[in-house]
């Protein structure tokens, strides 16, 4: 094998050893590059896994945190997913029945009542519950209907009476009025056979003539109109709150960063901004404690 090498052979290989050369400094600078890259997008995923809150609220407080939700990811960067589900009852879709399957909530919003159901079970954070707003019991109908007259408690009695079917939640409100409104007016037994626990859903639909829960679930409900307001001798005032849930028995309790996330909503469905929304969702914001 001839093994002489001339000028342009030389020259060649030379070349050949520059670039192999570069490729090994490119090599050594790249992987450390692709590692970093590979690092930081882990970071940037996990940052992401973090900052997200599941949250269960009622439907009396839905209109003012839809509202709400929007400026709250944006200020804050952390997403939000929401369910529904009554403050109370019997049904499998109640907060405490979700909570109960394992549900893995952060924040809950419900009626005060619900929630202290909930914190007796010992399934909410010491000391996280916080009040959020109150609104009164409404009555709406579906739109283009006839306004019943509500203005006394007997005009309320006989339009209960006169009402071919009448709807509410089977939550907080609805078990106000079968367990302690309709006796208190004499009319449970006549009530009864036509009263659902549908919702105002129902009365859009024009599957119930009159719809009696929450302002705050009826004033923006499409396809109805608002009445008013049931007399103040039978009113029921239902108190909006929220909370942290609780860590599990078999786990600890929320890790310090979700809870910091969890305290961030908390401190922003009490302060100042969210009042307007609260209001305009037909409740009146109250003190925190």
């Amino acid at each position: 094998m001839n093994t002489r090498r001339g000028p342009m052979g030389s020259v060649l290989l030379a070349v050949v050893a520059v670039i192999s050369g570069v490729g090994a400094v490119l090599a050594e600078v790249a992987l450390p590059a692709a590692a970093r890259a590979q690092s930081e997008g882990q970071r940037e995923s996990q940052k992401q896994t973090r900052a997200q809150l599941n949250v269960i609220t009622s439907g009396g407080f839905a209109a003012a945190f839809q509202a709400l939700q929007p400026e709250f990811e944006k200020s804050t960067g952390i997403k939000l997913t929401v369910t529904r589900g009554a403050s109370q009852g019997s049904g499998p879709d109640t907060i405490g029945a979700q909570l109960r399957r394992g549900f893995p909530a952060d924040v809950v919003i419900l009626s005060r009542e619900g929630l202290d159901d909930l914190i007796a079970e010992k399934r909410i954070a010491t000391g996280s519950d916080v009040n959020l707003g109150q609104t009164p019991l409404g009555v709406a109908v579906r739109a283009g209907a006839s306004k019943p007259d509500i203005r006394t408690v007997e005009a309320f009695k006989q339009t209960m009476l006169r009402a071919k079917s009448v709807t509410f939640p089977g939550s907080t409100t609805g078990i106000y009025m079968v367990k302690k409104l309709f006796p208190q007016l004499g009319i449970a037994s006549e009530m009864a056979p036509k009263t659902a626990s549908t919702g105002v859903a129902a009365v859009a639909k024009g599957d119930a003539e009159i719809a009696v829960q929450p302002v705050s679930e009826l004033l923006h409900a499409p396809g109805t109109e608002f009445v008013g307001t049931v007399p103040k001798e039978i009113q029921y005032v239902s108190v909006f709150s929220a909370a942290m849930v609780a860590g599990s028995k078999e786990a600890k309790p929320m890790l310090a960063a979700r809870a910091l996330e969890a305290r961030k909503l908390l401190d922003f469905l009490t302060s100042e901004k969210a009042k307007a929304a609260i209001k305009a969702s037909g409740m009146e914001p109250v003190k925190a404690r």
